[in-house]
């Protein structure tokens, strides 16, 4: 029932379109008379346009639907306007796209400014040995060895205290002794080199202030922590 109602609408449709050009090509040849006196150019602009403010039981509606003069205006009067609203839509997918192009040029960079620095970036070697610091754990009171690190990025091989299990560290700079206040981090294996277990890890210190931090090693199997004073120059 559908199908047909669509079917039926669409004949319609052709129907009217063809009316309407067959009228428009009589109009436009001279075989129709118009009655009364050429409406002004603004009605004729207003009627190509398609005005709610013009009613269709004017006079100069039924004028200007068969005068050859007045409908050669109005579609020229239509053509103008559909070339204005083709521009205004070629103006709108530029703007677009250049609101497009703009959001991914500054997503891009923000990224790029907000990446982690490459690993060939050039960083500063540093070896601390904890080696004879002992194995003073967490919060414990103690004679701790202190540390200095230069404000960069700093590749940091850690020499840790004598009898240190092999495993996976997390290495930190954090303000305080109780972890908080985290400047940089890193996490890597400890390996063994002769009679000693070492871990190498990047921090990076660059946007730290000099003064007094904590250098924290943290074996993640049991979560013990050993801190030691570090001073950032």
């Amino acid at each position: 029932m559908r199908l047909s109602w669509l079917s039926s609408s669409r004949a319609e449709d052709r129907f009217e379109k063809w009316f309407a050009e067959r009228h428009r090509e009589r109009v436009l040849s001279g075989e129709t008379t118009p009655i009364g006196p050429c409406p002004d150019e603004s009605f004729l602009r207003d009627l190509a346009g398609h005005s709610k403010r013009i009613e269709l039981s004017d006079p100069r509606v039924d004028h200007a639907a068969t005068c050859p003069t007045c409908m050669g205006k109005l579609l020229a009067f239509r053509e103008e306007d559909h070339l204005r609203q083709r521009k205004l839509a070629l103006s709108a997918v530029i703007a677009t796209c250049v609101v497009i192009a703009v959001s991914l040029f500054l997503m891009a960079r923000y990224g790029i400014l907000r990446q982690p620095p490459p690993s060939n970036m050039a960083s500063v070697s540093r070896t601390v040995d904890l080696s004879d610091a002992g194995t003073i754990r967490d919060k414990q009171q103690g004679q701790l060895q202190s540390v200095t690190l230069p404000r960069a990025l700093v590749r940091v091989t850690i020499i840790l205290p004598r009898f240190s299990p092999l495993g996976q560290y997390a290495v930190a700079v954090t303000r305080d002794r109780s972890g908080n206040g985290v400047v940089a981090q890193g996490s890597e294996a400890a390996f063994s080199s002769g009679d000693q277990e070492e871990i190498s890890v990047d921090l990076d210190l660059r946007q730290a202030n000099a003064g007094a931090y904590f250098l924290s090693t943290t074996h993640e199997q049991d979560q013990s922590s050993s801190y030691y004073p570090l001073e950032i120059k």
